[in-house]
């Protein structure tokens, strides 16, 4: 067998690799939009967490100092749709790409 054959057989499956996440990989992503999620923010969440994210009711976190929000995107997604204490759960409300783009919003916040 060729030095060449053999480079060939050894680096076939990362190429695959590669050329499968070029081809599948961008299709699977999703940007989240600040500006609609601005929108929903004011319509469902400000009345008590505040237009600016400084919390109108005691016990809501407050973004504007960035509480809660350093979490994972999954985390808050999951918290904001199971809601928690006073907040309701918004399952069913509010899709999952809604929630992402609030939560794109909220980061802007502080």
């Amino acid at each position: 067998m060729t030095l060449q054959k053999i480079f060939d057989i050894r680096f076939a499956g990362p190429r695959l690799l590669v050329c499968l996440l070029l081809v599948l990989g961008p299709g699977a992503s999703y940007a989240a939009d600040a500006i609609k999620g601005g929108e929903l923010y004011a319509a469902h969440c400000a009345a008590c967490h505040g237009l600016s994210g400084v919390s109108v009711i005691p016990g809501a976190p407050n973004f504007a100092r960035s509480e809660g929000i350093l979490r994972p995107d999954m985390f808050l997604l999951t918290a904001i749709k199971e809601g928690k204490n006073a907040m309701p759960a918004y399952q069913g409300i509010l899709s999952d790409r809604d929630i992402l783009d609030v939560i794109a919003y909220m980061r802007i916040l502080n």
